[in-house]
C-alpha cells in the first residue's frame, strides 16, 4: 500500500513537472523574444520612417559617432559629396536628415515649414529645458503661431533699420583694436560684437563688450550673464566630450533624463554645473522680460518689445507666449546668432588672409565705397559690395557655421 501510494505521487509529480515545464519554457521563450522586438523597436524605430534617405551604414547604439570622431566636420562635406545634397546622418539612436544646399535649405525653412514643425530634440537639449522653450524646439501649433508672429522681424524693411545700430558696434570694435605689433585674437572679439549687436536687437540692451579696450562693467550681473552665457553655449556639444547624461542621451535617450536628474543633485558634477548655469540664466533673463514688460513706451525696435507688444495687443494667445517661453525665445536669439556669427566672420577672414589676391579686391572694393565715416545703408550692402558679397558666400560654403564639439 505505502508502495502504491509512493509509486502514484511519484507519477503525478512527473506528471505536473512534465506539463509545467513546457509552459516555463514557453513563457520565457516569449518574455525574451518580446524584449528583443522591445530594443529592437526602440533602436530602429526612428530609423525606419527615414529608411529611403541615403546614408552611410549605421553602427547599432552610436550610429555614425565613430565617423565623426574619425573626421571631424569635414564628414559632413564628405558625405554630401558621397550621398547627394540629402543625406541620413545617426546621432547614435536618432537620425538626422541633413540638407546640404542653399536652395533645398530655403524650400524645407520657408515654403514648406508648415510641413517640418517637429524636429527631433538632441540630447544636449534635452539637458538643458531653457532651451527647450526656444522656437527651434517647440512643437506643434505653438510652434508655427510664435513662427508667424516674430517673422515681422526678418522683413527686410525691419533688419535695415538695424543697419545704423550694427555699424556702430562695428566702429566701436575696430576703434579698440590695438595697432601695436600684438596677436589679435579675431574669434573672441568677433565674439563680443556680435554678442552686442544681438543683445540690442534682442533685449534691447547694450552689454558694451564691443568696447572692450577699456571698459569696465559696472553691473555684476551683466559680467555674471555674459560668463553663463559662454559657458551654457560651449556645453552645447554634440559629441562624446559632453556630460555624462548627455553622452547616455546618444547611446540610450530612455536613460538620459533619469540620470539627469540624479547626477544635476551630485556637487560638482557638469551636470550639476550646467543645471546651476541655466538656473541662474533663466533667472536673470526673466529679469530682462519683467523689467521691459513694465516699461510703458518700450517701442518695436527690439525682438523681445516686439512679442511683448503682440502678447498685451491680444493679437496672440497669452497662454502661447506665457513668461517662461519668452525668455526661451528671445534667448534663442542672442544664443544662436552670436557664435554662428562670429564663427563665420573668424572663418572667412582667416581663409581670405590665405589669398592675397582675394584680399587686394575686397579692400579696393570697400574703399572704393566712400570715406570710413560714411554708413552703408541696406541697399547699399546689397548692390554695391558685389565681390564680398560673392566671396563671403563662396568661403562660408567651405566651413561649418559651428564647430562640433568646441
Amino acid at each position: 500500500m505505502e508502495t502504491s501510494i509512493t509509486s502514484i505521487i511519484t507519477e503525478l509529480v512527473g506528471l505536473v513537472s512534465f506539463t509545467r515545464t513546457p509552459s516555463i519554457f514557453s513563457s520565457s521563450f516569449f518574455t525574451i523574444l518580446a524584449l528583443i522586438v522591445g530594443v529592437l523597436g526602440y533602436f530602429y524605430g526612428p530609423y525606419w520612417g527615414v529608411r529611403r534617405v541615403p546614408g552611410p551604414p549605421a553602427i547599432p547604439f552610436v550610429g555614425h559617432l565613430p565617423l565623426l570622431a574619425k573626421h571631424g566636420p569635414d564628414l559632413f562635406a564628405i558625405l554630401a559629396k558621397k550621398y547627394g545634397p540629402i543625406y541620413r546622418f545617426h546621432m547614435g539612436r536618432q537620425p538626422l536628415v541633413i540638407v546640404a544646399d542653399a536652395e533645398l535649405c530655403r524650400e524645407v525653412g520657408i515654403k514648406k515649414f508648415k510641413e517640418i514643425p517637429n524636429r527631433s530634440i538632441p540630447s544636449p537639449i534635452l539637458a538643458s529645458p531653457l532651451h527647450q522653450k526656444g522656437l527651434f524646439w517647440i512643437r506643434d501649433s505653438r510652434w508655427s503661431t510664435m513662427r508667424n508672429t516674430i517673422l515681422s522681424v526678418y522683413q527686410p524693411s525691419h533688419l535695415a533699420k538695424l543697419v545704423p545700430m550694427m555699424q556702430s558696434f562695428i566702429e566701436t570694435t575696430s576703434n579698440n583694436i590695438s595697432l601695436d605689433d600684438q596677436d589679435v585674437n579675431f574669434n573672441e572679439l568677433s565674439l563680443m560684437m556680435a554678442t552686442d549687436v544681438i543683445g540690442k536687437a534682442a533685449f534691447g540692451f547694450d552689454f558694451g563688450l564691443s568696447n572692450s579696450k577699456n571698459h569696465q562693467h559696472n553691473d555684476k550681473k551683466i559680467d555674471s550673464f555674459i560668463k553663463q552665457h559662454i559657458y551654457s553655449t560651449t556645453m552645447l556639444k554634440m559629441d562624446l566630450s559632453g556630460s555624462f547624461s548627455i553622452i547616455l542621451g546618444l547611446l540610450l535617450p530612455i536613460l538620459q533624463e533619469p540620470f539627469r536628474q540624479i547626477l544635476k543633485r551630485i556637487p560638482f558634477s557638469m551636470d550639476w554645473k550646467i543645471e546651476r548655469t541655466n538656473k541662474n540664466l533663466s533667472s536673470q533673463i526673466d529679469e530682462f522680460v519683467v523689467k521691459k514688460m513694465k516699461e510703458k513706451e518700450r517701442g518695436s525696435k527690439d525682438f523681445l518689445s516686439l512679442i511683448l507688444n503682440a502678447r498685451e495687443s491680444e493679437t496672440v494667445s497669452k497662454e502661447l507666449f506665457t513668461p517662461d517661453y519668452i525668455s526661451g525665445i528671445t534667448y534663442e536669439h542672442l544664443l544662436a546668432g552670436s557664435t554662428t556669427t562670429s564663427f563665420t566672420l573668424s572663418s572667412v577672414v582667416y581663409l581670405v588672409s590665405g589669398h592675397a589676391d582675394v584680399e587686394n579686391k575686397l579692400l579696393e572694393e570697400i574703399d572704393a565705397f566712400g570715406p570710413r565715416d560714411k554708413v552703408p545703408t541696406a541697399d547699399d550692402l546689397q548692390t554695391k559690395f558685389p565681390y564680398l558679397d560673392q566671396a563671403s558666400k563662396i568661403l562660408s560654403n567651405k566651413t561649418f557655421v559651428v564647430p562640433l564639439g568646441s
